[in-house]
Parts: C-alpha cells; sequence; structure tokens
C-alpha cells in the first residue's frame, strides 16, 4: 500500500513538474507577429486560409471539430475554408491538427489528434485542455454536405442537394435543404428550413432537444413521430396532427403527402412552421419579374 501512495505521489509532482516547463516553454516562445503565435496573455493561435475549386454536387465533409461550424453558401464554384485554432499554450496547440483534403469531388476539414507521448497525454488530461477550432466555409450552394463529430454548434445556408448531421454536442441550425436531411445523435436543438425534398426525405433519430421543421410552401410530405419525449405542434393552419391511440405517436399529412419525415427517438418537441425566409424570396423574385415586364413594356 505505501508503494502506491509513494508511486502515485511521484507521478502528481512530476505532472506539475511537466506542466510548469511546458507554460515556460510556450510563455518563451511567444511570438505574436507569426501565423501560429501566442497572444498577449500567454494563449496560442493559429490561423488556416484555403481556397479550393469546387464541381457540382461535390462532397463537403466537416469532421471531428471541437468549436462551432459554419458553412455559408452562395452561387459560385469556389470554396474558401478559414479555420482559427486556439488554446492554452503552444503545447496544447499542438497536442492537435487540422487537416483538408480535396479530390475532384470532394472536399474534407477534419481536426485529429497529434502523436504525442503517454506522460503529455496524461498532463494534458489532468490539467490542460484540448484546442479549440472554428471552422468557416463559404461554399457553393449545390453539394453534398456531411457534418460530423463536432463538439459545439453547426450553423449552414441553403444547399441544393443531402445534407447529413450527426454526432453534433450542440445546436444546428440548417438553412433552406432542397433534397434530403439525415439528422442524428445530437445534444441541442435543431432547426432545419426544407425547401423541397427527395427521396429519403428527412430522417431525425437520437434528440436530445427541441426540432423546428421550417416548411417551404408546396412542401409535400408524410409525417411520422415515434417515441416521444414531448409533443408535435403546427403552426401551419393547413396541417393538422394526428396522435396514436397507443404510446407518443403523432402522425401528420403535409400538402398532398410524399417524401417521408421520420421522427424518432426525441427527447423534446416537434414544431412545424412556415420558412419564412422561401415566402420573402418568392416575393422578391415576383417584385424581380414585375419590374423586368414593366421595362419591357416601356
Amino acid at each position: 500500500m505505501k508503494r502506491v501512495l509513494i508511486v502515485v505521489v511521484l507521478l502528481i509532482i512530476a505532472a506539475i513538474a511537466g506542466l510548469m516547463r511546458t507554460h515556460s516553454r510556450a510563455n518563451s516562445s511567444a511570438n505574436p507577429s507569426s501565423a501560429a503565435g501566442s497572444a498577449s496573455n500567454g494563449d496560442a493561435r493559429e490561423e488556416i486560409r484555403r481556397s479550393y475549386q469546387l464541381p457540382p454536387n461535390a462532397q463537403v465533409t466537416i469532421a471531428g471539430i471541437n468549436g462551432k461550424v459554419e458553412i455559408q453558401t452562395s452561387e459560385t464554384d469556389t470554396a474558401e475554408v478559414y479555420v482559427l485554432r486556439t488554446a492554452d499554450s503552444r503545447d496544447s496547440l499542438d497536442r492537435r491538427r487540422v487537416v483538408i483534403e480535396q479530390t475532384p469531388s470532394s472536399l474534407t476539414v477534419r481536426a485529429e489528434s497529434n502523436h504525442v507521448s503517454f506522460w503529455a497525454r496524461f498532463c494534458a488530461h489532468l490539467w490542460g485542455r484540448n484546442p479549440n477550432e472554428e471552422v468557416t466555409i463559404k461554399a457553393p450552394r449545390r453539394i453534398v454536405l456531411l457534418v460530423k463529430g463536432i463538439n459545439g454548434r453547426v450553423n449552414s445556408g441553403e444547399v441544393d442537394g443531402p445534407v447529413e448531421a450527426k454526432g453534433i454536442n450542440g445546436r444546428v441550425e440548417l438553412g433552406q435543404v432542397k433534397g434530403s436531411v439525415k439528422v442524428s445523435g445530437v445534444n441541442g436543438n435543431i432547426s432545419v428550413g426544407l425547401k423541397d425534398l427527395d427521396l429519403p426525405g428527412v430522417q431525425v433519430n437520437g434528440i436530445n432537444g427541441s426540432i423546428e421543421l421550417r416548411l417551404a410552401n408546396g412542401v409535400n410530405a408524410d409525417l411520422v413521430a415515434k417515441g416521444m419525449n414531448g409533443r408535435v405542434r403546427s403552426e401551419i393552419p393547413e396541417v393538422i396532427i394526428d396522435k396514436g391511440d397507443y404510446g407518443s405517436s403523432y402522425f401528420a399529412r403535409i400538402g398532398t403527402g410524399g417524401a417521408p419525415i421520420n421522427v424518432s427517438g426525441i427527447n423534446g418537441n416537434v414544431q412545424l412552421t412556415r420558412l419564412a425566409v422561401a415566402a420573402n424570396q418568392d416575393k422578391t423574385s415576383t417584385e424581380k419579374k414585375s419590374s423586368a415586364n414593366a421595362k419591357s413594356a416601356l
């Protein structure tokens, strides 16, 4: 027993000494003018900026990020990637890295651990913290989007293609999706805009939070929600929610019915609302057409 206590004490003393050396090296190596330097308060940071050409319907994957992720989309064929990495020291920053890979049909941004010694991992586990990564991607609208293993909130703009988000510890907000949506394993609230649905429709399961489905005019779907620890409500007058006779199940026909919207294993409420952005865009489009017609008449 005494030997075990002695070993534990020695480990603690050595860990403290290693931690002091780590902070000492981080402070002495600070270089605020470098791309991966240290701020005046001793925090380390690194910025990554890259630009890539992407073909239509390319797959964009963001994985393993310890921080927020934002995907901004527009009518372009270029993807601009910006990554901000921060940590409490340079040594902490070096424990992880961000890898950006491109193929003719895909772009992947992922974070992973660097190969460090057991002792360094031990000290980091006791006193340090993993670096934080913030990823912003300006991408084409016509992509296949996959976001997984994110420890932070996820926001995306309009996507003309399938979208999948899984393993997210934070709020997920997806803009107007034209295609299919799959969301699973999310610890946080979810908001999904549905502009148009393709098969296999919408699959949402394993969510610890509330869900808002924002439906554009003209969306036709059949909603089935099961295993609910909450309720399904609709703010759209023409969509009526029917509750099942047994258990927490709900059903609704949206428009004329069609693509499935399957929701299961939800610890929260599900709310159907009208996609206001789509309505505004339709109004803007109508105004532009009217203006063009007026000009041509002149």
